[in-house]
């Protein structure tokens, strides 16, 4: 059934994807089922976090915050969202445990892609793209959409909302920051995927010499660190987050707000993205083309441009050193995003 041959569902679950990034991905997908069903009662469930993420869209009447953790976790959430009465759910996770808590609040039609063993569990069964083949998340994402809804996503740019008290924190944390400021983002999930502090360090003089920015750097606790040897490296100032109470809605806001961001790969590319703000994104041994966003104004430097495209970088990490991106290809990146 279609979007356009079958009635509009009453009321619509939306199980979003787990991970900062991937959520800002599934904004698309979001915007085309909202396009499709305007009338349709929306509810998101999603993991803690992802409700800050996805906070100030339009696209859901209400939130549901549950993460079915532990062996009765699918069971609990299944009963909890027995009362949201949805006829519609379309899981953007690929886990089973997501289905099957789908499968316990006796949702009639459950669209998800046939992954991790779940396809019993699943009324429409998507097939994934093939494996070890890069393809996009947004188009990941929208596929499943467009195939198991039958609804186009043409438009395929992730976009983020801020409310006003996202917008209010961001203030508070950077009280004393001036305009324009640049935003540095060194750290990420797997430590191979850093560019190193010296260099975030000399394109951070650079910023603030040559183009008269501020200069701000931001990680998560774990990375306070490398954010510590950034500042202590670069000999002009740079204002490190780490050493201020930051939460997520605050850190949208701050990327929002940012002149340019210079960033691994990491959840902070996202929200520029879905902001529109000027980015240099830095890619070691994780492939690009997991992570291609449309339509967003950002430079991809790769580590090792020239890989065949039948290859994936993640599997290559010997070739694929994120060391080998050089200082003056990010300013030259930079500079070009600045001039436009």
């Amino acid at each position: 059934m279609s979007a356009a041959s079958g009635p509009a569902p009453r009321r619509i679950l939306v199980v979003a994807p787990s991970w900062v990034g991937d959520a800002t991905m599934a904004t698309p997908a979001f915007r085309a089922i909202t396009s499709a069903w305007p009338t349709s009662h929306r509810t998101l469930l999603c993991r803690p976090g992802i409700d800050r993420v996805l906070a100030g869209l339009t696209d859901f009447d209400e939130t549901i915050v549950e993460r079915a953790a532990g062996p009765l976790g699918p069971m609990r959430a299944g009963r909890l969202l027995r009362a949201v009465g949805a006829d519609l759910s379309v899981l953007f996770p690929n886990s089973f445990r997501t289905a099957l808590a789908i499968r316990f609040a006796g949702i009639p039609r459950r669209v998800g892609y046939s992954r991790d063993a779940r396809g019993l569990l699943l009324t429409t069964r998507v097939a994934p793209p093939p494996r070890g083949v890069a393809a996009s998340t947004v188009d990941y994402y929208c596929d499943l959409v467009e195939r198991g809804l039958g609804i186009p996503v043409p438009d395929r740019r992730p976009r983020l909302a801020l409310t006003d008290s996202e917008r209010a924190a961001a203030d508070a944390v950077m009280e004393g920051v001036r305009r324009p400021y640049a935003l540095l983002v060194p750290g990420g999930n797997n430590p191979a995927k850093r560019w190193a502090p010296d260099r975030f360090a000399a394109v951070a003089e650079w910023l603030h010499r040559e183009r008269g920015m501020s200069v701000v750097a931001s990680g998560s606790p774990g990375e306070r660190e490398v954010l510590a040897a950034i500042a202590g490296q670069a000999a002009v100032p740079v204002t490190n987050l780490a050493e201020r109470s930051i939460e997520l809605g605050a850190l949208k806001g701050i990327v929002a707000g940012a002149a340019i961001v210079i960033t691994n790969d990491t959840g902070p590319r996202h929200f520029a993205a879905a902001f529109g703000v000027p980015t240099v994104a830095l890619f070691g041994p994780t492939d690009h083309r997991w992570t291609r966003l449309p339509g967003v104004p950002e430079r991809v430097l790769i580590a090792e441009p020239f890989l065949p495209d039948e290859l994936i970088a993640d599997d290559r990490a010997a070739f694929c050193s994120i060391d080998r991106i050089a200082v003056g290809d990010v300013i030259a990146a930079a500079s070009s995003l600045l001039a436009n």
